[in-house]
């Protein structure tokens, strides 16, 4: 098993966009709003501020506690908005379940949110608008184009239909003409589609469900998944599985999640030099 490096792409960006961003005029600012106390999202707020910084991005982080209200939330959102040289804003997912999740992603101003979780710029990106996309989607994909493979001859296949990953990603490898199959809990006949893929790109969650046994020799495997598994993240795929094919998988953690903090990030640049 050949493992794609996550951690050593998410450096290149972060090391290319850190010089694009001291050309900036100014220091772009990029907030997290994080509801409640939850652990696992508290480190992945401090993973992109670690990031951010890093480059040059002020970071900013508004905490809520858990029982704040949808309005409360929206009333800071709106206060953010209007904020000078604010280049990004976006809402740590899950919020508890009283929060009216899209009505608060969509009181971020389109121009500032740079997770594409907004009504407007999700229906942007599948119109195929210039604008932001959603950063897991886009991580999947220069972490498959790192391999500098001739997709055109491969068959690719997508597993599950989510919001966040399985949806953009099919279409972003659409929109190169790709050809793609899409596997979720109701497709018939799923596991020979699985057995037949060269390029298998796993967003389903389910920890450690991808076996070497259920792939042919010489997979490329991009695993989207996290789920987790005695107090630990994992992803789609069990690695330890694999031993004896010649095949190519990002891992979890290292893969997948840290170049999607930096193509997050490139969203930020990306508005930044929007307001040159």
């Amino acid at each position: 098993m050949n493992i794609i490096d996550g951690r050593k792409i998410k450096g290149e960006i972060l090391e290319e966009l850190k010089s694009k961003v001291e050309s900036l005029p100014f220091p772009p600012i990029f907030c997290d709003i994080l509801v409640g106390e939850d652990t696992v999202s508290s480190s992945y707020v401090r993973i992109k501020g670690k990031a951010a910084e890093s480059v040059g991005i002020k970071f900013k982080t508004v905490n809520f506690p858990a029982d704040t209200t949808t309005g409360e939330i929206i009333e800071e959102i709106e206060n953010l908005n209007r904020v000078p040289h604010m280049c990004g804003i976006i809402v740590q997912l899950p919020l508890p379940s009283h929060i009216e999740v899209q009505t608060v992603l969509d009181a971020i101003s389109p121009a500032l949110d740079v997770d594409c979780l907004g009504s407007t710029n999700s229906n942007n990106f599948y119109n195929d608008n210039e604008g932001i996309g959603y950063p897991t989607a886009l991580a999947c994909m220069k972490l498959l184009d790192s391999l500098n493979l001739k997709l055109e001859d491969k068959n690719i296949v997508v597993l599950g239909r989510g919001k966040l990953v399985g949806l953009p990603v099919t279409h972003l490898l659409e929109s190169r003409s790709l050809k793609v199959t899409v596997v979720n809990s109701k497709t018939e006949n799923s596991e020979s589609i699985i057995k037949a893929a060269d390029v298998i790109i796993s967003a389903m969650g389910k920890g450690k469900f991808i076996t070497g046994d259920m792939v042919k020799e010489g997979v490329v495997i991009i695993d989207a998944g996290t789920s987790e598994e005695n107090g630990a993240v994992v992803g789609d795929v069990d690695l330890e599985s694999f031993e004896d094919k010649s095949s190519f998988a990002t891992p979890t953690p290292g893969g997948v999640g840290p170049v999607t903090v930096a193509t997050l990030l490139e969203n930020v640049l990306r508005v930044a030099q929007s307001r040159i």
